[in-house]
């Protein structure tokens, strides 16, 4: 994977979105999102009931998919977000 658009670094998001969205189609919907901003990503439902989503490519389009992550249009009920940042790992498709 290469450098964004403009030269925005390439990184590696996860996030953590606590709430109800087991059950409510936000794990698909979350990778929907991160395909549209051309995002390589994954979205996995944790024992706990958060769902945790895991995205790699351009850093500005990784924002933009966090800010959809714990906003309006997410199905279920998004309580909060943590995040983490690091390097890629070529991991996703």
């Amino acid at each position: 994977m290469s450098g964004g658009a403009g030269g925005d670094p390439d990184v590696r998001l996860t996030a953590w979105v606590e709430g109800l969205v087991q059950g409510v189609g936000f794990r698909w919907w979350a990778r929907s999102q991160a395909g549209r901003l051309g995002l390589a990503a994954a979205a996995t439902n944790l024992p706990d009931g958060r769902v945790e989503v895991i995205a790699e490519g351009g850093q500005a389009a990784c924002r933009e998919l966090l800010a959809l992550l714990g906003g309006p249009a997410a199905p279920g009920r998004v309580t909060a977000v943590s995040q983490q940042w690091a390097e890629i790992q070529g991991d996703l498709s």
